[in-house]
């Protein structure tokens, strides 16, 4: 199981889509939520048929995959290919653009699935999980969508493709396109495929025109724009915190038991995040970032901070373990 993963995300949620297409991590309602895809911390490469935390597009009889970004975006392209010249391209990422004044940015995860060449069939496995790995929600189906319920949130699943085929996790040939929206609980106005193209259009604008702004050396462009990407994605939008990782439980070193929950606001780790944007002219961060810690500061005993705090503010208090979850490659425990 490799840590080779692609980040995306909207500042309120994020996920980690493996070359696969699988996405092994994501937590829902926001960064610090229940991981309803956990994969990533399933203890083995090899999932076995009752498994649950996944989200795989998976081409049948899939020979060789591809994946880059997109262009100066947070929206990720997966290539996979058969042996009988079929292939796919899978679309994946989490809407953001301004709307109304402000930042519109759901809990949502965006899937489009378009056939490259040939006759591909493909298989949806979508198994969200609910109290950190230990039990399946409930299910109830509509026309063009899945309702995932009895954890900490209700998820929708709005779909172009046969709801039957993503319940029993049947193969089906693609013929063109198909989109899953999978976010909250609330009816898609308008079709599914013209509200995912909408949202892929109006995301892509909006991370290329936040490049822009960007004061990029000549040197390592490239590099320098994704890094700042992936640095954006860990801020949190509706506070300004900024997360450590989108992630719990990662081993600082293999079979040391250092495993910590980086999924809060590390008050030192945060000001290096906000230093190297701002030298690169997305002072926008900082000033949020300072906002956050303002109000943290107002609140203190004394004005003394302590080292970390929840994305919303708060102490963090509690810790426990996630016993249903053996730990990346079986290296535990999941706090």
């Amino acid at each position: 199981m490799s840590l080779d993963l692609a980040l995306i995300g909207n500042g309120t949620i994020a996920a980690l889509v493996n070359k696969q297409a699988e996405i092994s991590w994501a937590c829902f309602p926001r960064f610090d939520g229940d991981p309803v895809f956990c994969s990533l911390l399933r203890g083995s490469a090899e999932a076995p048929d009752d498994a649950l935390g996944m989200f795989i597009v998976e081409l049948i009889g899939a020979v060789r995959t591809e994946q880059q970004y997109m262009v100066n975006t947070a929206v990720l392209i997966t290539r996979s290919y058969d042996a009988d010249g079929g292939a796919i391209e899978v679309t994946d990422f989490a809407p953001r653009f301004r709307q109304y004044g402000r930042i519109f940015c759901p809990m949502m995860l965006v899937r489009q699935i378009k056939r490259v060449t040939g006759n591909p069939r493909i298989r949806v496995r979508l198994r969200p999980a609910v109290s950190y790995g230990c039990d399946r929600p409930r299910t109830t189906s509509g026309s063009n969508h899945i309702r995932y319920y009895g954890g900490e949130v209700v998820l929708r699943l709005t779909t172009d493709a046969p709801t039957t085929a993503v319940l029993e996790e049947n193969p089906f040939f693609l013929d063109d396109e198909i989109t899953l929206l999978l976010g909250p609980d609330e009816t898609v106005n308008g079709s599914v495929a013209e509200v995912g193209r909408h949202f892929l259009n109006e995301t892509a604008l909006h991370w290329r025109e936040w490049v822009r702004m960007l004061a990029v050396p000549f040197e390592w462009q490239d590099a320098v724009i994704r890094a700042a990407i992936t640095l954006q994605l860990n801020v949190f939008e509706d506070t300004g915190a900024i997360v450590a990782a989108v992630t719990t439980s990662i081993p600082e070193a293999p079979n040391s038991a250092r495993n910590w929950d980086y999924r809060y606001c590390w008050i030192r780790d945060a000001y290096f995040v906000v230093n190297a944007l701002n030298r690169l002219g997305a002072t926008r961060t900082m000033e949020r970032y300072l906002a956050f810690v303002l109000n943290i500061v107002a609140e203190a005993e004394g004005g003394l901070l302590k080292p970390l705090y929840g994305i919303t503010g708060r102490l963090v208090t509690d810790e426990y373990t996630a016993e249903c979850l053996p730990g990346y490659r079986g290296m535990g425990p999941v706090r």
